[in-house]
């Protein structure tokens, strides 16, 4: 039996994520299809087995590309191996090999146990020229394989989560802090925490009516730092901070809105802002990145100092990480540290913490022979730029 080469469609594929591209790359041309594994599941019901129940495993969905001669009864030979080891087939797809004009790939999308699928490869491997595997065999993944792994959202809703494990201030002051014997200032950050607290994936941030003092702040800092941004800050910032001016509110008279920002910065980079009450820790901070999320707080430095802050706040977070975080590569390479940050060990999640800081937070850059900065760090004090 050979395989029928014919031309055919590759919406399934684009459906299911899965091609005989995608699993050997460099080729490129896709020939042929089969999908003639009734008689195996026949067979099986014949004998009274359930593909997949020879495991104590749950069965999973994988796929499987192997090389074999085009010759009559290479493709049984092969497929009988499946029928012995009870793998459910889904789909098989067939194509020339363009390594070895002699020879056939065939692509087998399947469904069993992990046993199952491994004492399969082995025989494959015996039989065929090239195995690949896509995804690879860690799509099963015992338990116990998972005890050490520290928790991590795995859906964009869980980072409810991680958004109130705040480490540091909140409405706790250092006694060094610019506002630490300021009552009215204390009783107005336990109002920006309540905020922060009751926030929950989904909803709109609840828009803040700040205070005459605050928009004055705001004013001082927006004010000094604007006049230092044409020869200071790199040209993407430039390119967003007039957008930013344009469509969320940032003026020296007015404190932009959470809300507004989210929606500007969904619709360029496909980032989103939401409410924090303070520090975070590096893990729970960077897990956001990985679901484009910037955990962004809401309240004003003291007024005593509008040029000094000892912690992150809406100053900081709108005028130092908001601008680049509107450029798609910039995004992006916020949101692969997070990823890489998922699961991750502590020694490994200090590492990508330490990255951050001296990228996203301090980073420095050569633009047309000056250097130009895109840190946040540095774009939101005025003291760092003036250095």
């Amino acid at each position: 039996m050979q395989p029928a080469m014919m031309m055919f469609s590759s919406k399934y594929w684009a459906r299911r994520g899965l091609s005989l591209d995608s699993a050997v790359p460099e080729e490129h041309q896709l020939l042929g299809s089969l999908t003639q594994n009734k008689a195996i599941k026949s067979e099986d019901k014949k004998s009274g087995k359930e593909p997949g129940k020879g495991d104590t495993t749950e069965s999973s969905k994988t796929a499987v590309v192997f090389s074999l001669k085009n010759e009559v009864g290479g493709l049984v030979k092969a497929l009988r191996l499946f029928q012995e080891k009870h793998v459910n087939m889904l789909h098989i797809e067939s194509r020339r090999s363009r390594r070895r004009s002699s020879e056939v790939e065939i692509f087998v999308d399947c469904e069993c146990g992990k046993t199952e699928f491994n004492e399969l490869i082995q025989l494959l491997k015996f039989q065929t020229t090239i195995v690949t595997l896509n995804p690879p065999e860690s799509i099963w993944t015992e338990e116990e394989d998972l005890e050490d792994v520290p928790w991590f959202p795995r859906k964009i809703s869980e980072l409810d989560r991680c958004s109130h494990r705040v480490l540091m201030y909140g409405t706790e002051l250092d006694a060094d802090h610019p506002g630490f014997k300021d009552n009215v200032y204390r009783q107005r950050r336990k109002y920006f925490v309540d905020v922060a607290m009751g926030y929950k994936y989904g909803q709109p941030i609840p828009r803040v009516e700040y205070t005459e003092e605050e928009t004055k702040t705001w004013g001082v800092v927006f004010r000094e730092l604007s006049k230092l941004y044409p020869t200071h800050a790199c040209r993407e910032y430039l390119k967003n901070l007039p957008l930013l001016t344009k469509y969320c509110g940032y003026r020296e008279d007015n404190v932009p809105q959470l809300e507004d920002v989210s929606m500007f910065l969904k619709e360029r980079s496909g980032f989103t802002v939401r409410p924090v009450a303070g520090y975070l820790s590096p893990r729970d901070f960077l897990a956001g990145l990985a679901y484009r999320v910037f955990h962004c707080t809401q309240y004003v430095r003291h007024g005593s100092d509008p040029l000094y802050t000892p912690e992150p706040d809406t100053c900081h977070e709108l005028l130092g990480h908001v601008p680049l975080l509107a450029d798609p590569k910039f995004a992006q390479f916020s949101q692969e540290i997070g990823l890489a940050s998922l699961g991750a060990s502590d020694e490994d999640v200090q590492k990508l913490a330490t990255c951050y800081f001296f990228t996203i937070e301090f980073g420095l850059c050569k633009q047309e022979g000056q250097l130009r900065a895109y840190g946040a760090g540095l774009l939101s004090s005025i003291g760092e730029l003036k250095v």
